[in-house]
């Protein structure tokens, strides 16, 4: 199928027509700093990309011993990453821009992004170490070492909890009981209790590693963490990447102290942890000041270049693809993030509600699972002794829907899980079913299959993972007319469907992901290689420093984008008749989630959750995209 090249926010020059009035020479950098890279980019006025380099932890920090940029304490769910690590990737992607030949001395500003949840512990001397960086040295050798007579170097806790981790079930049972229920909770802070989250991860902190909360001087999330090193001074949390710590009141914009008070362990101990969190600024575009001096010496960057707020990166994510209404974006990376821009406030325990990083009263729809890529490989590896990515797609296409060989076949339904997955709330496992529908004389019926790998996984993975997000997000979407009959409605669905990240390259990926999530006008690929988040920075970089007075970012960038260059539709969207089976599919996959919780509680209740059957993974999310 040819791909076509669209401009889906052509619309907006005409709301929003915006100064296309460039500045010659100038040039604005993006950072993403996720889970097992670090990504630098930039861009010039024009929004067109320049440089870019990177650095891959696993390749270029083997001494830290992480595997997939990460830690592990599997006894204890924990999954985390030393921030110094993340000291010397800066450096060397620095370093790497450099060689690569860019001219430091031309960068007007800077934004970047971070996996969102993360909390980095800083300690007292922290402010004064980041204030009086040497260019001649390394940020890892003054900063996480004891020079300059500072003992403890920057940080109270040598480790940083990833998105990944799983050990505070016990803290997120009493956020969601704190406030009467998980549903008050959400509506509170925009999303229930999750594992990742800020607020159950700093509550347990506190208690398994006293000495170090009470070494704590700042808590940054990761973002905030990034941006604190280039501005030389600890940096505000975002208004965007604060919705994610079950913290913050988004009807309020304040941080809410009856949670404050669960994380810090009593009422009096409320204002200093709010000190140690910070005020958060209400914009999301006004410069935090300029660049540390550090930089200046050692890269030749002007003292004038702006440092502009840094986010999470699925908020980032969004404005490399500013969104319209009743569309939607599929991240398919190590995890798989779902997300829609909306300015209906609708919070529930199912999904989460963020403030938007740029847009007063927007806000962002997300749905983010742990189990993307990760289960992906792991069932490529089950089918394939080689790996190949080539085999797991034919195996996927050749199955037919839902193993269905004729329509009377029950529908073949999977949960699969290589680690504790956040939707639903489940440990690591395999749980395979079948599934035959109601009718006007039966009942459905849910029926166990055998957990070993079977050639059909290959097919039934992708539809799990799709199926779930069409699970919950059907109640944001509504029926449109059909684009080639306008008296004929369809069924609620996205008007488009994006893709990005590392998985849209694989056409297997879109075709089932048309096929089950439907969609109006089709699949689309942000044609940008993996490079999504780092860009959304970059572009918020130029919006802050060159819009003209009230110029909001969509209508910005409407007025410098590339259509051409930029987006592809990649495959079909709504099939008649496939995409209502999906439905009842839908159904089954609810089904089969409900049973499994179930088990697994009955498990728990007797002391022991067991997982299901649970097969080690190998490969890289990177390999999917070739």
């Amino acid at each position: 199928m040819d791909s076509i090249p669209v401009n889906p926010w052509a619309f907006l020059k005409y709301f929003f027509p915006g100064n296309v009035a460039t500045e010659k020479g100038v040039l604005y950098m993006g950072f993403d700093l996720s889970t097992q890279q670090l990504k630098g980019l930039v861009v010039d006025s024009t929004l067109k990309l320049v440089y870019e380099a990177k650095v891959d932890f696993d390749e270029d920090f083997k001494k830290y011993g992480i595997e997939k940029g990460v830690l592990t304490n599997p006894s204890e769910g924990e999954v985390f990453a030393p921030p110094a690590m993340w000291l010397e990737a800066v450096d060397l992607v620095l370093d790497r821009l450099r060689n690569a030949g860019l001219d430091f001395s031309k960068i007007k500003g800077l934004s970047g992004a971070g996996m969102q949840h993360g909390t980095v512990f800083w300690s007292a001397d922290a402010e004064s170490l980041l204030g009086h960086l040497d260019g001649r040295k390394t940020l890892v050798e003054q900063l996480e070492s004891s020079g300059k007579g500072h003992k403890r170097g920057a940080f109270a806790h040598p480790m940083s909890p990833n998105w990944q981790d799983a050990s505070t079930q016990k803290q997120c049972d009493e956020f969601d009981d704190h406030l009467g229920d998980a549903q008050t909770l959400a509506e509170i802070t925009g999303s229930k209790a999750h594992h990742r989250f800020s607020g159950p991860q700093i509550m347990r902190y506190r208690t398994k590693y006293p000495t170090h909360y009470e070494q704590t001087d700042r808590i940054s999330l990761v973002s905030s963490f990034l941006a604190s090193v280039f501005l030389g001074k600890i940096a505000p949390i975002d208004i965007s990447d604060v919705t994610g710590m079950n913290l913050w009141s988004v009807s309020e914009g304040a941080w809410d102290d009856d949670l404050l008070e669960l994380a810090a362990g009593s009422t009096a101990a409320v204002p200093e942890l709010k000190r140690k969190l910070g005020h958060v600024p209400e914009s999301g575009g006004d410069s935090f000041g300029p660049i540390s001096a550090y930089f200046v010496t050692r890269y030749g960057f002007p003292a004038s270049c702006q440092i502009i707020p840094f986010t999470g990166d699925n908020p980032s994510t969004i404005l490399a693809l500013p969104l319209r209404p009743s569309d939607a974006m599929v991240s398919l990376g190590t995890s798989t993030t779902f997300l829609m821009s909306t300015p209906t406030w609708k919070p529930d325990p199912a999904y989460h509600f963020m403030n938007h990083p740029t847009t007063p009263g927007l806000y962002m729809f997300m749905l983010c699972y742990k189990n993307g890529g990760l289960a992906r490989e792991q069932i490529r590896d089950q089918l394939s002794p080689t790996k190949s990515w080539d085999s797991f797609n034919a195996a996927a296409l050749s199955t037919p829907p839902l193993s269905q060989r004729s329509p009377k076949d029950p529908m073949r339904l999977g949960l699969y899980f290589p680690r504790p997955e956040i939707v639903p709330n489940l440990p690591a496992g395999q749980w395979r079913y079948s599934y035959q529908p109601s009718t006007d004389t039966t009942t459905s019926t849910l029926t166990p299959l055998p957990s070993t790998p079977h050639p059909d996984d290959a097919r039934n993975i992708l539809e799990s993972q799709f199926l779930s997000l069409r699970l919950r997000s059907t109640a944001l979407v509504s029926p449109a007319p059909s684009p080639t009959n306008p008296t004929k409605m369809l069924p609620p669905q996205p008007r488009r469907v994006y893709l990005v990240g590392g998985g849209s390259a694989n056409l297997a990926l879109a075709q089932l992901c048309g096929e089950v999530l439907g969609s109006i006008e089709g699949i689309y690929k942000l044609d940008i290689g993996s490079n999504a988040c780092a860009l959304g920075s970059a572009y918020k970089a130029v919006w802050a420093l060159e819009r003209e007075q009230g110029e909001g970012f969509e209508g910005f960038i409407a007025g410098r984008w590339d259509e051409g260059g930029f987006v592809r539709r990649v495959a079909e969207g709504y099939r008649e008749g496939v995409f209502e089976g999906y439905g009842d599919a839908v159904e089954g996959l609810r089904g089969v989630e409900e049973r499994v919780l179930g088990e697994q509680g009955e498990e728990e209740g007797r002391g022991k959750r067991t997982g299901g059957t649970v097969i080690g993974s190998a490969g890289s999310e990177v390999e999917e995209a070739k």
